[in-house]
C-alpha cells in the first residue's frame, strides 16, 4: 500500500451530453410508469388451485380431451373433401356444460364470409396488376365454407345446432356433467382452395404437367376449448390468428387416387396396402440412417407417376395418440425421402415429401433440417415424444401435429440464391418447432399469440445457428431496434390480442424472440434461463398454459425478479436508450492544481500557509499538522486514518488508485435495462463491465458510477455487441469524436 503523501485531487470535467434523437413517433415516449419495478400482481391473475404462484398447474388443474374416428375422402376432379366424423368428447372439468362450441375454420371462404368485410381495400387499376384486378372485381367468388349435412347422436338423432360465422354451437339437450362424455357425429364436405391463388393455410397447387400438390388441414369441424381461465374458447377466425385446441386419440382414413404418396400426423397402419415392398424394405433402411436421408420414393419414380393418371383409389389409415389436430399431404408428384434422428437414446424419423421443383434443394437441405431441429429443441425443451416430423414442400409455411408445410423452390433450371436458401431452413426449422410451441406447450396463439409464434421463434433461432453459425436469424435484439424506435402509433405491446395488433410479425415474432434472447443471453444467463425454460416448458407439456403461468416458471425456477422485464418488454411499447450524459475525471498529484493556484490567487492567500482549502495537503513537519489542514482537507483525513491502521490491517489494503473516474449515465428510453459497458485502457487492454437493471430501481432518468485504476481510461462504450435493443447508439461511447473505440463501435452498429 502507498500512503498519500503531497497529494492534490486534480479534477478534469469532461461533458458529454451526447442527446439521444428521439424516434419518429405521433405521441411522445415520455416515462409513465413512475416505478419500473414494481410487481406484477396489478396485471397477472390471482393463483389458485388449478394454477399455482410457482407457474405450475395446481392440483385441481384439469383440461377437456377430444377424440376422433373420422373417414375422409378427397375427389381430386372436383378438388373437394369429404368427411364423416364421428367425436367423443370427454367432459373432465368441474363444470355442466350446457352447449360444446366446434370451429369451422373453412367458414371464412364461405360465400357469406364476413372476413372480406373487415379488411380495407384500395382500387387496383388494370394498370397496376391485371392479375390482382380480374381477381378483385371480375372473377366470381369462391365458395369455400363447409356444407353440413348432418349433425346427429350417436343414436342416428338429429341434434339442434347454430352456426355463427366460422363457430358452430351444439345445442344439448341437457348439460354435459362433469366425468361424463358426450358422442355425436358430423357429416359434411367443402371446396378445396388453390392456396397459390387465393391463399390460405391450406389447399391444392396445381402444376403446368396437369397434377396437385395437395396439403389438407383445418379441414374438419374441430372442438374449441374449454377450460378454467377464460371458459370457452370461442373467438371468431378471421384468417390470422390460429386455433387453441383440445387433445385427444384420432383414427383416420383417407382415400385418394391410388397413385399418389401421403403423409400425415400420426403412425400409418397398413403400409402394405399403400406401399410396394421395396418402399417398406426402403422405409426400414431409413430407420437405421442417421446421417443421410433415404429415399422412399426418388425422383425418377415420381416423375414416372406424374405421367399417369390413375382412376383407382387407395384408403391409407392413420392413428394418432394425444394430438390437438390433424392433417395430411398427398400428391402422385411427391419425392419422399426420411432418416433417424437419436434423441436421447429413441429413434424419431425425419422425413420430407417433395415434388421435383423443389430440388436440389429440398434433397439437399430439408430432412437434415428436420432432424437438426428435433436434436435443438430437445435439448432446450423435452424429449420429441411423436414418433416422426414430416417437412412438405408448397409454397407456404404452415405447421400442425407431426406435419408442417413450407416453401423454397429454386429457379426452373435448379440454380437458388443463398437468400432463399436461408428462407427454407428458416422456415422448416420454424415450423418443425411449432411441434413442441404450441402443438404440445398448447397455448392459445388467437389470444396470445406470442406465445405460439414468439417462443418457437426464440428457440427457432438458437436451432438455426447450430445448423450455420453464420445463419443471419433476423431475431436477435439489433434486428427489432427499427421496429421498437419506430412511429408508436404504428406499434402494439406483445400483450395485445392477435387480431388486433399493428405490424403482427415483428410484434408477435421478432420482438418476444428478440427479448427472450436478451434474457438469455444478457440477463439472466444461459445456464439459469435454460433451466428456468425447460422447468416451464416440461410443466405444461400437453397442457393450456398462460402468459402468467410462463412468467412465473422463469422466475420460480431461477430465483430472478424479472416482472420489471415482463412489464416494459410485453406490456409496454416503451425502447431502450442508455447512455453516457458526462464524464468527471479525478486524478492524484503532488503539484498544486491550477484550480488550487488560482483560487488562492483570488483571495489573496498563500499556498504553503493554508493547503487545505485548496484540495491540497502538505505532509506534517517534525509531527506538526498545519493549521486547518486535518479539517479543510479529505486527503488529510484519509492518511491520518491510514497511518493509524495495524500492519496487519495496511496489508490488506490495494495499491492506491491515480485515475477516478465519474460517469453519469442517462436512460433517455422508457425501457430499463442492464449496462454492459466494455472500459478501453491507455495501454489498450479492454475490460467489461455489466450492472443488472436494477441500477435503475432509485433513479431511472440518472445514475452515477465511479471508476478507481491505476491506469488511464480513454474510452467508455455502452452495450457494445447491441444486446439490449438500444434504439439510438449515438450517445452511447465517451469520448464521443474518439477515433478509435467509437468508430469500431459503428462498424458493429452497421453489421
Amino acid at each position: 500500500m502507498r500512503i498519500l503523501k503531497y497529494c492534490f485531487l486534480s479534477v478534469i470535467f469532461i461533458s458529454t451530453s451526447l442527446f439521444a434523437q428521439e424516434p419518429t413517433s405521433a405521441k411522445p415516449q415520455g416515462h409513465t410508469d413512475q416505478n419500473k419495478f414494481r410487481q406484477m400482481k396489478d396485471l397477472l391473475a390471482t393463483p389458485n388451485e388449478t394454477r399455482t404462484a410457482s407457474g405450475a398447474p395446481g392440483y385441481k388443474y384439469t383440461q377437456q380431451q377430444v377424440d376422433y374416428v373420422m373417414d375422409i375422402r378427397l375427389d381430386e376432379n372436383t378438388s373437394q373433401i369429404f368427411g364423416d366424423e364421428k367425436i367423443t368428447y370427454h367432459n373432465n372439468s368441474k363444470d355442466h356444460l350446457q352447449y360444446l362450441w366446434i370451429q369451422l375454420d373453412q367458414n371464412m371462404r364461405a360465400k357469406d364470409s364476413k372476413t372480406p368485410d373487415v379488411k380495407e381495400e384500395s382500387f387496383r387499376t388494370p394498370f397496376n396488376s391485371a392479375q390482382a384486378f380480374t381477381k378483385s372485381n371480375l372473377q366470381e367468388t369462391f365458395d369455400g365454407g363447409f356444407n353440413i349435412e348432418h349433425v346427429k347422436n350417436d343414436n342416428g338423432s338429429d341434434l339442434s345446432y347454430t352456426i355463427n360465422q366460422t363457430m358452430m354451437r351444439i345445442n344439448l339437450a341437457k348439460p354435459l356433467a362433469p366425468g361424463d362424455t358426450f358422442k355425436f357425429e358430423i357429416k359434411w364436405w367443402y371446396n378445396v382452395n388453390n392456396h397459390v391463388t387465393q391463399g390460405g393455410r391450406s389447399g391444392y397447387e396445381a402444376f403446368p404437367d396437369g397434377n396437385n400438390t395437395y396439403v389438407i388441414a383445418q379441414f374438419f369441424p374441430r372442438l374449441c376449448v374449454y377450460n378454467n381461465v377464460e371458459g370457452w374458447q370461442n373467438m371468431q377466425f378471421w384468417g390470422r390468428s390460429e386455433f387453441a385446441l383440445e387433445f385427444g386419440n384420432y383414427d383416420v382414413k383417407l382415400t385418394v387416387p391410388a397413385d399418389h404418396k401421403m403423409e400425415a400426423t400420426g403412425e400409418l397402419q397398413n403400409p402394405k396396402d399403400v406401399l410396394t415392398k421395396e418402399q417398406i424394405k426402403r422405409f426400414e433402411l431409413a430407420k437405421k440412417s442417421f446421417k443421410d436421408p433415404v429415399f422412399i420414393v426418388t425422383q425418377e419414380e415420381a416423375e414416372a407417376a406424374e405421367k399417369q393418371r390413375s382412376t383407382k383409389l387407395k384408403t391409407w389409415h392413420f392413428k394418432a395418440d394425444k394430438v390437438r389436430d390433424f392433417a395430411f399431404a398427398t400428391s402422385r408428384k411427391f419425392l419422399w425421402d426420411a432418416m433417424a434422428v437419436d434423441i436421447n437414446g429413441r429413434s424419431v424419423m425425419a422425413i420430407s415429401l417433395y415434388s421435383k421443383e423443389g430440388n436440389p434443394l429440398w434433397e439437399e437441405h430439408s430432412t437434415r433440417v428436420v432432424a437438426n431441429t428435433l436434436e435443438e429443441y430437445s435439448k432446450l425443451t423435452f424429449d420429441y415424444p411423436y414418433s416422426k416430423a414430416v417437412s412438405v414442400h408448397a409454397e407456404m409455411g404452415m405447421e400442425y401435429p407431426m406435419i408442417c408445410f413450407n416453401y423454397g423452390r429454386p429457379n426452373e433450371d435448379g440454380t437458388y440464391s443463398e437468400r432463399l436458401k436461408r428462407g427454407m431452413i428458416g422456415v422448416i426449422t420454424h415450423e418443425v418447432g411449432h411441434n413442441f410451441f404450441p402443438m404440445i406447450v398448447n397455448s392459445d396463439e388467437r389470444q396470445w399469440t406470442w406465445m405460439d409464434e414468439g417462443l418457437n421463434s426464440f428457440v427457432e433461432t438458437l436451432a438455426e445457428l447450430d445448423y450455420d453459425p453464420n445463419y443471419i436469424t433476423g431475431n436477435l435484439p439489433k434486428d427489432i431496434v427499427p421496429y421498437m424506435g419506430g412511429d408508436q402509433s404504428n406499434i402494439s405491446p406483445i400483450m395485445s390480442q392477435g387480431d388486433y395488433v399493428h405490424q403482427f410479425g415483428p410484434n408477435a415474432y421478432t420482438k418476444p424472440a428478440a427479448g427472450l434472447y436478451m434474457l438469455r443471453q444478457t440477463i439472466m444467463g444461459p445456464e439459469l434461463f435454460d433451466y428456468a425454460f425447460r422447468t416451464y416448458s416440461q410443466r405444461w407439456m400437453f397442457k393450456h398454459p398462460t402468459p402468467a403461468d410462463f412468467f412465473r416458471s422463469m422466475e420460480d425456477a431461477s430465483a430472478m425478479d424479472l416482472d420489471w422485464f415482463w412489464r416494459g418488454w410485453f406490456y409496454t411499447t416503451d425502447y431502450t436508450d442508455i447512455g453516457v450524459k458526462d464524464v468527471k475525471q479525478y486524478y492524484l498529484t503532488d503539484q498544486p492544481t491550477e484550480n488550487a493556484k488560482e483560487r488562492a490567487k483570488r483571495f489573496k492567500m498563500d499556498l504553503a500557509d493554508y493547503p487545505g482549502r485548496f484540495i491540497y495537503y502538505a505532509e506534517a513537519v517534525d509531527g506538526v499538522i498545519p493549521q486547518d489542514a486535518k479539517s479543510a482537507s479529505d486527503f488529510a483525513e484519509l492518511n491520518t486514518y491510514l497511518e493509524s491502521l495495524s500492519p496487519e490491517e495496511k496489508a490488506k489494503l490495494k495499491e492506491a488508485p491515480k485515475h477516478f473516474y465519474q460517469v453519469t449515465f442517462e436512460k433517455p428510453g422508457g425501457l430499463v435495462m442492464p449496462i454492459i459497458l466494455e472500459i478501453t485502457y491507455e495501454d489498450g487492454t479492454v475490460e467489461r463491465k455489466k450492472y443488472p437493471a436494477e441500477i435503475w430501481r432509485y433513479n431511472e432518468f440518472e445514475v452515477k458510477k465511479v471508476f478507481k485504476t491505476n491506469k488511464a481510461i480513454t474510452s467508455f462504450v455502452i452495450d457494445p455487441d447491441l444486446e439490449t435493443a438500444d434504439v439510438d447508439t449515438t450517445n452511447n461511447a465517451w469520448p464521443k469524436d474518439d477515433a478509435t473505440a467509437f468508430s469500431k463501435f459503428k462498424e458493429k452498429v452497421k453489421g
